[in-house]
């Protein structure tokens, strides 16, 4: 069968429909433009995430000062059979990200959903990714959505009435604010619906030098994902920005229990984006991600505020990282 045949077939029969994705080049300049304007200047960490970004994550997520990938990974391998107990096999399979991690296929592998909804604001990622997925996994309904997770989405019906379980891995949930991790979950809630669950990574709290190692690796692969935001934005909005006058500066703040990873200018200079101007003192920073670290009881009160349960809380032997169970109550 075609390539082209086999992505118009039903997803509930095995191919893949794709859905959304037209506004994101809008959203990108708005949001930039939004950011830039602010006393504090910032760029959402949703946008890291262009063909080059994803390169520099996937090396990223091999270093060896980087544990999240590799202790995640870990976790649900060894807690596999367990954690298909708790979805259930044969659930619709929603994930919030890219969709193609050695993770999600264990799951895909595990679970035989009887329908999987990748959602990311990447089309171009997603795409590939899905097209992958139903090469690998014969059978497989996928329906691909180009949207922001972060924002209410409206999910496509599909035939049957299986459970409903959200897969967000990755601790992609430490980049919200609390208030805006718990409206998040409590927007997945209303989601997945009454007999709905949802699987979480949440990167935990620990010795702020191993914190500081992860966000500041030796090689500098880091700071080249950050500065990579920067040449993006060159390319797809007309800008000028000089990396070379850029730094990556990332640490963890103790107070707010989070890592702050910014982008400082290492000079007085202006940029121009389009037909907007931008100037930056010698000094001054651009806030490009938070990246909140709970504890599991701190987790555990967020998830019954807005209505969720921890049904099971898998970690490894160090307690660096968990991967929580939540119920719809």
């Amino acid at each position: 069968m075609g390539r082209d045949e086999r992505e118009r077939r039903s997803p509930e029969l095995g191919g893949v429909r794709f859905i959304g994705g037209e506004t994101a080049a809008l959203n990108f300049r708005k949001d930039v433009l939004a950011g830039l304007s602010r006393l504090q200047k910032s760029l959402p960490p949703k946008y890291f995430y262009d063909a080059a970004g994803s390169r520099l994550f996937e090396r990223i997520c091999r270093l060896r000062e980087y544990y999240p990938t590799r202790t995640e990974l870990s976790i649900t391998k060894k807690n596999l059979r367990d954690i298909a107990r708790f979805a259930g096999t044969g659930c619709a399979l929603l994930e919030y990200g890219s969709g193609e991690s050695l993770k999600t296929r264990l799951l895909i592998r595990a679970l035989r959903p009887s329908v999987y909804m990748p959602v990311d604001i990447s089309a171009a990622a997603l795409r590939a990714a899905a097209k992958r997925l139903v090469r690998d996994f014969p059978g497989l309904g996928v329906v691909a959505i180009t949207a922001d997770f972060s924002q209410p989405l409206a999910i496509p019906a599909y035939r049957g009435s299986a459970r409903r379980v959200v897969y967000f891995p990755g601790s992609t949930i430490g980049n919200l604010t609390h208030e805006e991790a718990h409206a998040f979950l409590k927007m997945t809630r209303g989601q997945v619906g009454p007999r709905g669950a949802m699987l979480v990574g949440v990167d935990l709290k620990k010795d702020a030098n191993v914190l500081h190692a992860a966000y500041n690796d030796a090689r500098g692969v880091t700071a080249a994902f950050n500065l990579n935001l920067l040449a993006r934005i060159n390319r797809e909005l007309r800008a000028n920005f000089e990396l070379r006058k850029f730094a990556h500066y990332a640490f963890y703040d103790p107070a707010h229990g989070r890592i702050e990873m910014h982008l400082v200018s290492l000079a007085r200079q202006a940029v121009r984006v389009g037909a907007e101007r931008f100037s930056f003192e010698v000094g001054e920073s651009i806030h490009t991600e938070n990246s909140y670290k709970y504890s599991a009881e701190e987790f555990g009160a967020l998830a019954a505020a807005t209505g969720f349960s921890v049904a099971k809380t898998w970690t490894d032997a160090k307690r660096l990282f968990a991967l929580h169970a939540l119920i719809n109550k």
